[in-house]
């Protein structure tokens, strides 16, 4: 994984990878507070049984941030109307911060709380800045990096070990990203900038 449960533990944070297709997984979750439920769940996929079990593991006052907005425009799903009245129970859409938030991100960037890197999933030079654009929807994985000062197919960070049998440039990325927990980081991309083909 990405954030590991000892790196959280570090900033006290007490972190559980759960797979949701377990049998009674939402009683499983509501577990893991205690029975009280959770003061806010962030939903990101614009799917009905997810946002129904999110609502089941909402505790009293507990908002379900529904962040992914669904491209249906006739898209529902179930809510407890219920603890909406007497547990007051909510729901927000956000699909992404104001500027408070992005200080405060940044805040948490700069004291170490917060790894952007975790954030990108791909790099690539300015040649392959269209394609990427005009197919952003079926790239799976999350942020595309785009230098723009050199020549590089995009390419996923969990691609460079296969890319890097034939091409050394990539064989080094992998390395460096590896031995940072699989991320792209500060020393992959001064080896990048200082080995890639420039435009």
């Amino acid at each position: 994984s990405i954030y590991t449960v000892e790196e959280a533990a570090k900033y006290g944070i007490e972190l559980h990878y759960v797979n949701t297709r377990m049998e009674n997984a939402t009683e499983y979750l509501r577990s893991l507070t205690g029975g009280t439920g959770y003061d806010d769940v962030v939903c990101f996929a614009p799917v009905a049984p997810v946002i129904e079990q999110a609502d089941d593991i909402l505790g009293f006052d507990g908002c379900l941030n529904f962040f992914a907005g669904p491209t249906d425009s006739k898209f529902k799903a179930p809510f407890n109307w219920y603890n909406v009245h007497y547990l007051y129970t909510h729901v927000v859409g956000t699909s992404g911060g104001n500027t408070d938030d992005m200080r405060e991100a940044i805040e948490m960037m700069n004291a170490g709380k917060l790894n952007p890197s975790a954030l990108v999933t791909h790099i690539g030079g300015l040649n392959a800045a269209i394609d990427t654009i005009l197919n952003l929807p079926k790239i799976p994985g999350g942020k595309k990096l785009i230098y723009n000062h050199i020549d590089l197919p995009l390419a996923a960070i969990d691609e460079f070990e296969e890319l890097g049998k034939t091409d050394p440039m990539f064989a080094e990325l992998d390395r460096l990203c590896k031995a940072n927990n699989g991320l792209w980081n500060p020393e992959a991309e001064k080896y990048l900038l200082a080995n890639a083909k420039k435009i």
